[in-house]
């Protein structure tokens, strides 16, 4: 259907500009960082960890605790996933891999050292984002 990929361009401006109606419509930043925070606390509550005694998932109100799911951002990461899965899905460009090519060309394709570099990339990045605030 879709077979010919979107300018990045064109697709980072289309973001930008739902970001601006996000902000003008409901006053509210999109974002997914806190998501997986929040999603944490409902695993550690459902492993019997017990979360109020976790000073991070009580302050303000409990805003990062289990209760505070499922709410709009929640929504959105799931519209994140879904969308990116019919993208690449319409565009013919959707095939599952363990190792993609560019990392076999350079790293080679041993699957477990792939997913622990992606797995510590993703922390260091999430890390980030919380300690900027988002």
């Amino acid at each position: 259907m879709l077979k010919k990929p979107w300018n990045p361009y064109f697709a980072g401006s289309l973001a930008g500009v739902l970001l601006v109606l996000s902000v003008l419509i409901s006053g509210k930043f999109f974002g997914v960082s806190t998501t997986f925070v929040r999603s944490a606390s409902v695993i550690e509550q459902a492993v019997g960890i017990d979360t109020s005694a976790i000073e991070y998932f009580t302050t303000k109100k409990g805003k990062y605790g289990p209760s505070s799911l499922p709410n709009w951002q929640l929504i959105f990461v799931t519209g994140i996933f879904i969308g990116g899965f019919l993208a690449s899905t319409l565009s013919g460009d959707f095939k599952i891999q363990t190792v993609p090519d560019m990392w076999k060309k350079r790293f080679g394709a041993n699957p477990v050292k792939r997913a622990v570099v992606a797995f510590l990339g993703g922390a260091i990045a999430l890390f980030g984002a919380r300690m900027a605030g988002g």
